[in-house]
């Protein structure tokens, strides 16, 4: 097991070093190490100021962006299928995707904020308000799993509604195309402010869930058994709950919806290290950062100068990886 988290970890680093050098301009790996050295050291080395400036100006920053967005979506997939004993359980489940996009639109052409409100507040906001709504709706109608998934369906379909709604009537085209680009995942207005906030979010999102771990393998057998067990079952599921929302409401208010992490990485990594959470949670959180890297270098090599939405990209490798998991679970059940 150790092995494998080292074998993970250089992975990782190897995938950030590549994010780092690809592009439009390719970056030699030395070049890279020296531009981080320059500014984290004051190192000296000489170096163009355009090559210094695109890596740690803009790639770099959106590699660790990347990374913890995937590692947080991974996570939340992780915990929610746990807690809602639902393999097929993803971070927007809960409906805080769809209420982010509204958030980002009434911000991007209504012009709510007046603006001092960014675009990535907005979202945030929006995201919290359709997790309250999706609570309090899931509390009133008893909060069983099955309950909550319906409600945070119905949050999602509400406020999908509300943002196709206000582009049709208010958006121009251009407008439109960047709601849209947006909608699809974007990390390419991603800067240090953002590195700053989503690594902390997967941070202490993977240690609160860690503290939880008993709990989570306790989930496996339902909550009457969780119970059993000494869990304060109301408690913990507040808590995750909240953690999951928090979690993917920062992913989204900074990066647009990205699918597929939230649901593919968890299966992938209980089928590598098992199914108990102590070695699932940090694993998960290593796959899905290695991941949505991985899919951000292909969204900026896959067609020659341009660069497509990163959701394009996890959606078109997770869903045939999905299927294979599927049909590898089928034959060993």
């Amino acid at each position: 097991m150790a092995a494998l988290a080292v074998t993970a970890f250089l992975a990782l680093g190897l995938m950030i070093s590549l994010a780092v050098s690809i592009g439009e301009i390719s970056i030699p790996v030395s070049t890279t190490a020296k531009a981080v050295a320059n500014r984290l050291f004051g190192a000296g080395f000489e170096l163009s100021r355009i090559h210094q400036g695109i890596v740690w100006d803009y790639r770099l920053s959106r590699a660790l962006v990347a990374a913890s967005a995937g590692a947080s979506l991974a996570l939340c997939g992780t915990v929610l299928q746990a807690l809602l004993r639902n393999p097929l359980a993803e971070p927007y489940v809960l409906g805080i995707s769809a209420g982010a996009s509204s958030g980002a639109v009434c911000v991007m052409i209504l012009g709510f904020g007046y603006g001092i409100l960014t675009l990535s507040g907005g979202a945030f906001i929006g995201a919290v308000v359709a997790f309250l709504l999706v609570g309090v709706l899931a509390a009133g109608a008893g909060a069983t799993s099955e309950r909550i998934i319906l409600c945070g369906v119905a949050g999602s379909q509400l406020f999908n509604a509300l943002t196709s709604y206000i582009v049709t009537t208010s958006a121009n085209a251009e407008q439109a195309r960047g709601v849209l680009f947006w909608l699809l995942g974007s990390l390419s207005g991603v800067r240090w402010p953002d590195v700053w906030l989503s690594v902390p979010i997967a941070l202490v999102g993977l240690f609160v869930c860690l503290a939880h771990v008993r709990a989570l393998d306790a989930f496996a057998f339902g909550t009457d058994a969780a119970a059993a067990l000494g869990i304060a079952v109301r408690r913990v599921q507040i808590v995750l709950f909240a953690t999951t929302a928090a979690m993917t409401a920062g992913v989204v208010s900074m990066v647009g919806s990205i699918g597929f992490v939230g649901l593919v990485i968890p299966h992938a990594a209980r089928f590598i290290v098992g199914p108990s959470h102590a070695r699932l949670l940090p694993a998960a959180a290593l796959g899905g950062a290695i991941f949505m890297v991985a899919a951000d270098i292909i969204s900026r090599i896959i067609i020659p100068q341009q660069i497509l939405p990163i959701g394009v990209v996890t959606a078109l490798f997770g869903a045939p990886a999905f299927a294979v998991i599927l049909y590898r679970a089928r034959r060993s059940a």
